[in-house]
């Protein structure tokens, strides 16, 4: 028996100062409205906001590809990112994306295989999920077909493959994001 990984959340530190609210222009204040999974305005939040069009049209895509009702399940979505950021070598996000796994499917199975590099204990459909985000993530041109019919052999459908790519993709820009802004450690 495996022991269990337990991952403590970590702190993102930004390299570029935040916008400050009180300092904000009427259309960072109003870009900063849209939040990842329409949660708080953090640190991240506020750097990108310097940037506010872009960082729009950045949330908008993420959300629509990771909280989208209907299409992949949000299991597997956060199986997609982990398995990107951990490939990407964003410790911020594979811990966030980790953590959300384990809180949706009510265990830490999949993490605690993933963390201990033991991807060959996962059941099926999380091994071809897992597989494929780590490929598209190492090399996205070495995807081939055979990687699609993995995936379908397992039941995933067109439309929930497609959600799958969406979700690793984005993970490409957005640890690139993370680890160009700022870095994390587990601190305050």
């Amino acid at each position: 028996m495996i022991s269990s990984v337990r991952l403590k959340p970590l702190t993102w530190h930004p390299h570029i100062e935040p916008v400050e609210l009180s300092e904000a222009t009427p259309e960072q204040l109003e870009a900063m409205k849209v939040t990842p999974s329409a949660k708080k305005v953090s640190e991240y939040v506020r750097t990108l906001a310097h940037d506010p069009e872009s960082y729009v049209a950045r949330t908008v895509l993420f959300n629509a590809i990771m909280y989208v009702e209907g299409g992949l399940d949000r299991p597997a979505r956060e199986l997609g990112a982990l398995g990107a950021s951990m490939v990407n070598g964003c410790k911020y996000c594979a811990v966030v994306h980790a953590r959300r796994h384990a809180e949706l499917t009510k265990s830490d199975a999949v993490v605690t295989a993933l963390y201990l590099d033991r991807p060959e204990t996962l059941d099926e459909r999380d091994k071809a999920i897992y597989n494929f985000a780590h490929r598209l993530s190492v090399t996205p041109s070495k995807a081939t077909q055979e990687d699609i019919v993995a995936l379908r052999a397992v039941g995933l459908s067109d439309e929930e493959i497609i959600d799958l790519i969406h979700a690793v993709s984005i993970f490409g820009w957005a640890n690139r994001l993370m680890h160009v802004l700022g870095h994390a450690d587990s601190g305050k």
